[in-house]
């Protein structure tokens, strides 16, 4: 895996003046474009859409200090305008681009180049489990992506939640955890900033209800990986482990499934327990 993200960053190097074909990046890296993108962001503590904002960027400032003209630049990084990629620009260094071309002022930002990094003595409890085929029944929303800190937007999909509907989910609900899940729906849009928030009930049931939606995932493979200590701190970092640490070593590979998570709130924020599913496949 991590000899398929390099290899991905040596395309995005010669494509930077084009447009960056989503398809072709998932075929570079063997991933649907909702998991390669997920898992580029734990990766890389960025989404993929800065990181290629910032090369394009960084790039220009060189042509820039080197005497390549603004309206040239701006065309080929695909603004339409000089005002909207001096605006663009300015943003993203502090300085407007003739100030760059007048005082030579540089702002880089280095090609990403991805590594195994060991890390002695910390393990990650986690179990492989094979699950039938289940349903998720219960209320959706498009959420921001944030990777630290609480998401607000979640909390308002949680506040939102009827009574009735909680009612009507707790009919439904036969399956463990037995409580409230979060499923990260396939509809991960990086290039928008937001993905697709399910907050249900596993249930091998279908829904009657007409203010209740329903997921159906198939039979599937499970890399479950528990963890307990304070909320959302610890939540986040088991997930950015997992994708950084855990699966380019792991033998697996993540399954084109959308993954799913519960945390059990209690009166502290201190020490909650939590788990995080993810859709794995062994590799080939």
């Amino acid at each position: 895996m991590i000899e398929k993200f390099n290899h991905l960053m040596d395309y995005i190097e010669t494509h930077l003046t084009e447009e960056i074909s989503g398809e072709e990046m998932s075929k570079i890296v063997g991933l649907s474009d909702y998991h390669f993108k997920r898992m580029f962001s734990y990766m890389a503590g960025m989404s993929l859409k800065d990181y290629i904002k910032n090369r394009r960027f960084s790039v220009a400032n060189v042509e820039l200090i080197n005497g390549a003209k603004v309206t040239d630049i701006a065309y080929k990084y695909g603004f339409q305008s000089i005002e909207g990629f001096s605006r663009a620009f300015r943003e993203w260094s502090g300085f407007l681009p003739s100030e760059v071309i007048k005082n030579k002022i540089q702002k880089s930002f280095p090609k990403f180049t991805f590594v195994i990094d060991i890390k002695g003595g910390i393990s990650m409890e986690f179990k492989i489990e094979k699950k039938e085929k289940f349903n998720i029944v219960g209320v959706s929303k498009s959420v921001p992506i944030q990777f630290e800190g609480e998401n607000n937007a979640i909390l308002e999909l949680a506040q939102s939640i009827t009574e009735q509907q909680r009612n009507e989910m707790h009919q439904l609900a036969d399956l463990y955890p037995h409580q409230v899940l979060n499923d990260f729906d396939d509809g991960f849009l990086e290039e928008k900033g937001y993905l697709t928030h399910m907050i249900g009930f596993a249930t091998t049931k279908e829904n009657p209800f007409d203010d209740l939606e329903q997921i159906s995932i198939d039979e599937s493979l499970w890399a479950i990986f528990p963890n307990q200590g304070p909320f959302p701190s610890m939540f986040q970092e088991t997930h950015a482990k997992i994708y950084s640490e855990w699966l380019p070593t792991s033998g697996y590979e993540v399954a084109n499934i959308p993954g799913i998570s519960f945390i059990k709130h209690n009166n502290s924020s201190e020490n909650v327990y939590s788990e995080i599913w993810m859709p794995v496949k062994e590799k080939k």
